[in-house]
């Protein structure tokens, strides 16, 4: 099963279209994404969740949004439906190591192994292929070595803190603009439901949530193993 959202010639031609002007390129999904400016990423750590995850999944169906997952390895097995599930929908889906491990100032061998074992457990269930990482905490340790592109954020609502969701849909839309990518955690109700919100919002004033990659091919960026990208620009 593919894992990929859109295949690299599609990416290619939204970028291309984008950059040019055009006015509207067809998604894999069927719908249409219009040519501007107004994309953002919403990503989310930590889960798969059952009962979080699936209503978060439900919601972005229903509102024709994509996102990025960025999973803990030893939740994978238990939650192999809900993974499955957002590579059919067409969200991409990355790693966040097997047990949440830091990955600054650990050994090499362990940082490896923990991204190593994610990669393995997405592989045998999805396919083969690239599933960018999302370092716990957003960082690595000095001189680290990595295959695939790495993800941060620009816009952290703290929504694992205040586990508010009015709080957390404001601290969003005061600071989020194109070409952001949100940080959130799809095991926390509160977050499911301000994930949600935001999306009903933005879109209301015109923007797209697209996964991390289309973002970066639809601004132009070509994904380079190791680098670290905080927004869709670069």
């Amino acid at each position: 099963m593919a894992k990929k959202i859109v295949p690299v010639l599609m990416l290619t031609a939204l970028a291309a279209l984008c950059l040019a002007g055009g006015e509207a390129v067809p998604a894999d999904s069927g719908a249409e994404i219009p040519a501007g400016e107004k994309y953002v990423a919403l990503t989310f750590d930590d889960g798969p969740r059952r009962g979080t995850t699936d209503r978060l999944l439900d919601g972005l169906q229903e509102r024709g949004a994509k996102a990025t997952f960025f999973l803990i390895g030893q939740q994978i097995e238990d939650n192999a439906d809900l993974v499955t599930r957002m590579a059919e929908e067409g969200h991409q889906i990355g790693n966040h190591t097997w047990s949440h491990q830091r990955l600054d100032g650990v050994r090499p061998d362990l940082a490896a192994q923990e991204v190593r074992q994610t990669e393995e457990a997405l592989e045998a269930l999805l396919g083969g292929g690239e599933y960018w990482l999302r370092p716990p905490y957003g960082q690595v340790s000095e001189g680290a070595s990595f295959r695939v592109p790495l993800v941060k954020w620009c816009v952290d609502p703290r929504d694992w803190e205040s586990r508010n969701t009015e709080k957390v849909t404001r601290a969003i839309l005061d600071n989020v603009e194109p070409g952001s990518i949100i940080l959130l955690h799809d095991i926390y109700p509160t977050s499911v439901d301000a994930a949600l919100k935001v999306v009903d919002r933005l879109q209301e004033e015109g923007y797209w949530f697209v996964t991390v990659e289309e973002l970066l091919w639809l601004n132009g960026v070509t994904p380079e193993a190791g680098h670290m990208y905080r927004t869709g620009r670069g």
